[in-house]
Parts: C-alpha cells; structure tokens; sequence
C-alpha cells in the first residue's frame, strides 16, 4: 500500500496578511527585553551601560575601537553576528545636542566600521539606525548610539522561526577581536581609567558590558 503523500499547507491559511517586509527574527533579544541588564534610571555613571563600558579593558567590554568623543561596540544581544554600536562617551540622549566633534566621529566611526566589516565578514548590505526615544524603540534612550547591522542574503533562514534560536557563526570575543585587529590603526587595549571624564565633562562610570 502505497505511503500518504505528505500534507501541504496552504500559505493563504496562515495567520496575518502577506506583506513585502523581510523579517530578521531575533528571539535571543527576549532577555533583553524582558528587562536583563537594562539601566535603573536615566542618568549618567554606573548604571548605564554605554557609560560604563569605556572604563573596561576592551575584551571585557567588547570595544573594537576607541576615538576621541566615540567609541565602537559589540552589540550584546545582536541582531546579527557583527552587530555594532557607535556611541559617544558622553552620556547625552539627542542626536541635535551632541557638539560637531561627536557628530564627525560618530559618522567617520560608522563608516570605517562598515569598510571593516565588509573586509572581514562580507555582508551583502546594512541595517544602520539610531532610535531617538523609547517610542521610537531606543533600549537605552537616554546615551545616543548608532546601530550597525550587517545583513547577508537570507540571514533570517528557518532556524529562529523553528527552533527559537539564532545562528552566531561564533563568539562574541572572537567577533570582536577579528575586528579589532582589522580596524586602521589598531584597536586600543587599555580602558578609561575609573571616573574619567567623557567628552563634556560627563563620568563615564564603571563596570560590566551591556548593550541594547
């Protein structure tokens, strides 16, 4: 007797309306989400993370870069594997109140990271945004950064969609540190010493990597 054909379903059942959007599914951002590592508050220092991280040494930070008023990041929950966030070190939330040194920066330091990335990863394209504000969905609305989001053909796949998991080709560490040492110039391996000030006069604070 022969075998059942195998059952087929039929798109048009599927819940919601088909649309032209491409969907780049991130289920591992639901810790995120959900409240992990967030800020208590708005302000500068310890508590923030883009603050804080500058203090570090770059492997426990994940700084691929450090410029005068900016500096480059492994996003910690990211959308993709090379996922990074430029971000001033002052601790300010509107893009119209950085000072002409950081909008320089933190736009030279967007497009090296592209060149770099491209270099070492391949990407067939980018995602670059900066959400202003929790409406318009900033994770950490109050210190300003700049997403980097590099996309290749069908990196959304079947696998976040089936297995509510997310294929990183490797560690965060090795991530970063195969971009750092791609970076012009080199990267730098020592952190702001603890209490220093940001570009303006803000502490940057201390401890611990986080990103959103």
């Amino acid at each position: 007797m022969d075998a059942p054909s195998p059952a087929v379903e039929d798109a048009a059942a599927f819940a919601g309306a088909p649309d032209g959007f491409q969907r780049l599914w991130t289920p591992h951002r639901m810790a995120y989400i959900g409240g992990e590592n967030k800020p208590p508050d708005q302000e500068a220092g310890p508590g923030c993370p883009f603050c804080r991280i500058p203090t570090q040494p770059d492997e426990a930070g994940l700084v691929v870069a450090r410029g005068e008023v900016a500096f480059v990041v492994l996003n910690l929950y990211p959308y993709n594997s090379g996922h990074l966030l430029v971000c001033p070190y002052r601790h300010v939330a509107d893009y119209t109140d950085l000072t002409d040194d950081e909008v320089r920066e933190v736009a030279e330091l967007t497009r090296t990271a592209m060149r770099v990335l491209r270099e070492v990863s391949g990407p067939h394209g980018f995602n670059l945004g900066m959400n202003q504000g929790e409406v318009a969905g900033a994770g950490i609305a109050a210190h300003l950064h700049q997403h980097v989001v590099p996309r290749w053909s069908g990196d959304a796949n079947f696998l976040p969609v089936v297995a509510r998991s997310r294929a990183l080709p490797e560690l965060l560490s090795q991530t970063r540190a195969r971009l750092a040492a791609a970076w012009p110039g080199g990267a730098s391996t020592s952190a702001r010493p603890d209490g220093a000030e940001g570009a303006g006069g803000e502490p940057t604070g201390a401890t611990g990597p986080t990103k959103g």
